[in-house]
């Protein structure tokens, strides 16, 4: 009964009505942000942009094949608003035009209705108006950002959108076995990792409380994290606080790792799942019983960390390093590999655990080493728990004495689950 009704509404009516709704809507966002603004001085508002989208509508049905009519009254249109944009200029010293682009729009909505689906036209004016009330927002957010914030986020593109559909995918020569796209592939899965911790930590949680620096940080670099926090420790911060935070990186550090896996060699993932649960769990009940349970040191210090505790993760010096360890690593696997086999790559993870892990794992994920998904899966977890060994190092050499203890005994309980994870 109801389609039937539709069906008898002409399809005309129902353009003219969603054109007059849309039009009343942004005039009436332009009212209520103008609302304080004396009537005089504003170009229109609700009937103002109701009635242009109305004038809008009457001109592009007359004639929709030429759009003769619509395109004059645009010309008319536009002029007007050209001579009320120079007299703002003039008068009121205001070079602002929101209000004009807004009233363009409102003016091609009938094209736009009877032409594009009806949800493109919708977005069109949600759009609209979020973007119109958001002034503020958007000043304040502008204002966090360096002055080569911008470039930074030029270079990301350019690694993602220009540089790496253009490498060839042929392997660069039996010794270095991958290509140029795998490698360059590899930064930009790993920058984009990073770069989001950055945004996040920089943009939207500016200096942060301790766990949420953790959190944040272990996406980022779970290592570099852990030395920061080891630091804040002297600072007279609540100990129990810093030492749940180290976990919690170490436990996003699973997650970046997952990730990567889940991106390169999703059998590889798979296969890690059980492993990466249990390691999971761990550092996350030894964290929740820092945080929640057990009362270290309750110290007075600030335990607000700045957002510039963190670099760029798109600085030149660490794609650089990054890169070359990548390199280093695939030549190094490929002769460890060739020579001594599974037992090799599995022992040479231990090795690498004491550096910058990621591009090690990314090789094992991308290349052919003629290495099963078991033994790939092996040398993930060898190298993930030589790692964790290396920030027990750190956390307890640059932390508060009264907490080396418990750092002690809290990473050799991950680091035996990791040796469990291993043998089984």
């Amino acid at each position: 009964m109801n389609s039937e009704i539709l069906q008898d509404i002409p399809p005309d009516l129902i353009n003219f009505l969603l054109v007059v709704v849309f039009s009343l809507l942004i005039g009436l966002e332009q009212r209520r942000h103008h609302i304080n603004e004396a009537t005089e001085t504003l170009f229109g508002t609700d009937r103002t942009f109701t009635l242009l989208g109305i004038a809008g509508f009457i001109l592009y049905i007359i004639s929709p094949q030429n759009l003769t009519p619509f395109i004059i009254g645009a010309i008319i249109f536009g002029g007007l608003l050209s001579v009320f944009y120079f007299q703002k200029i003039k008068i009121q010293q205001k070079f602002g035009m929101t209000s004009l682009v807004t009233a363009l729009i409102t003016y091609s909505l009938a094209p736009l209705v009877y032409t594009q689906p009806k949800w493109m036209v919708l977005l069109i004016v949600v759009s609209i108006l979020i973007i119109s009330e958001i002034k503020e927002t958007l000043l304040n957010f502008s204002k966090k950002f360096d002055n080569d914030e911008f470039i930074t986020l030029a270079k990301f593109l350019v690694l993602a959108g220009v540089i790496l559909p253009l490498l060839p995918n042929e392997p660069i020569s039996a010794v270095l076995n991958f290509s140029p796209y795998k490698f360059w592939l590899a930064i930009v899965v790993v920058s984009s990792i990073s770069y989001v911790s950055y945004l996040l930590r920089k943009f939207v949680f500016p200096d942060t409380g301790i766990l949420l620096t953790g959190i944040l940080g272990g996406l980022y670099s779970s290592t570099a994290t852990t030395v920061i926090l080891a630091r804040k420790s002297k600072e007279n911060v609540a100990g129990n606080r810093i030492i749940a935070a180290i976990f919690l990186a170490i436990t996003m550090m699973y997650l970046r790792i997952f990730i990567l896996a889940a991106f390169f060699n999703i059998e590889v993932a798979t296969r890690l799942i059980p492993y990466f649960a249990v390691l999971i769990l761990v550092s996350t009940l030894i964290a929740v019983y820092f945080s929640v349970l057990k009362k270290t040191i309750i110290g007075t210090g600030s335990e607000v960390v700045a957002a510039s505790s963190h670099t760029n993760p798109l600085e030149f010096k660490t794609s650089v390093l990054f890169g070359g360890l990548f390199i280093l690593f695939a030549v190094v696997t490929g002769y460890v590999v060739g020579h001594y086999g599974e037992h090799g790559a599995k022992n040479l993870a231990f090795v690498v655990g004491v550096t910058d892990i990621d591009p090690f794992i990314i090789n094992l994920f991308q290349g052919k080493w003629n290495l099963s998904d078991s033994v790939i899966s092996l040398a993930v977890l060898n190298a993930i728990t030589s790692n964790n060994v290396l920030k027990m190092i750190y956390a307890i050499t640059l932390s508060n004495k009264a907490l080396r203890k418990e750092i002690f005994v809290s990473f050799m309980v991950l680091i035996v689950a990791g040796i469990i994870a291993v043998i089984v």
